[in-house]
């Protein structure tokens, strides 16, 4: 999931270490304001079949819609009631105010995560040259 969502993902939280409660409260903020704008305002491409001419490959692909606009196309798989309700959740949606939202958000995220204390240095137990015990001698 990783490679195909990379965009989505690393683009807007980093590869920053998330592992507190208050970052997990964050991210699942983020994740639920993403999934509005990928889903709704995100138009993407579909494969609709590939031809192999020897060692050419030829794609074609449907026009660009966003997988909400896909859904209400639909006319066997999805049910009445379910594209009712996700017209009426596309409704109200501004895309510039959700992207402001998410960015705020991952500034947050970013704060967060940047402030903690990281692992503590160890001192250094190597000797300088001059501390040595013993005094140099030359090998031949």
């Amino acid at each position: 999931m990783e490679q195909k969502n990379w965009h989505i993902v690393r683009q807007t939280v980093g590869y920053h270490r998330y592992d507190t409660p208050g970052e997990l409260d964050l991210l699942n903020r983020i994740w639920a304001l993403q999934r509005l704008l990928t889903n709704h305002f995100a138009p993407q491409q579909k494969l609709i079949s590939k031809e192999r001419n020897g060692a050419k490959i030829t794609k074609k692909y449907d026009a660009p819609r966003t997988p909400f606009q896909r859904v209400l196309a639909d006319d066997g798989a999805v049910r009445k009631t379910v594209k009712t309700r996700l017209t009426r959740e596309n409704k109200p949606l501004n895309p510039a105010a959700i992207q402001r939202q998410v960015q705020a958000l991952t500034a947050e995220l970013l704060t967060l995560t940047t402030s903690k204390q990281g692992p503590k240095t160890m001192p250094s137990k190597r000797a300088l040259s001059n501390d040595s015990m013993k005094k140099a001698t030359r090998a031949s």
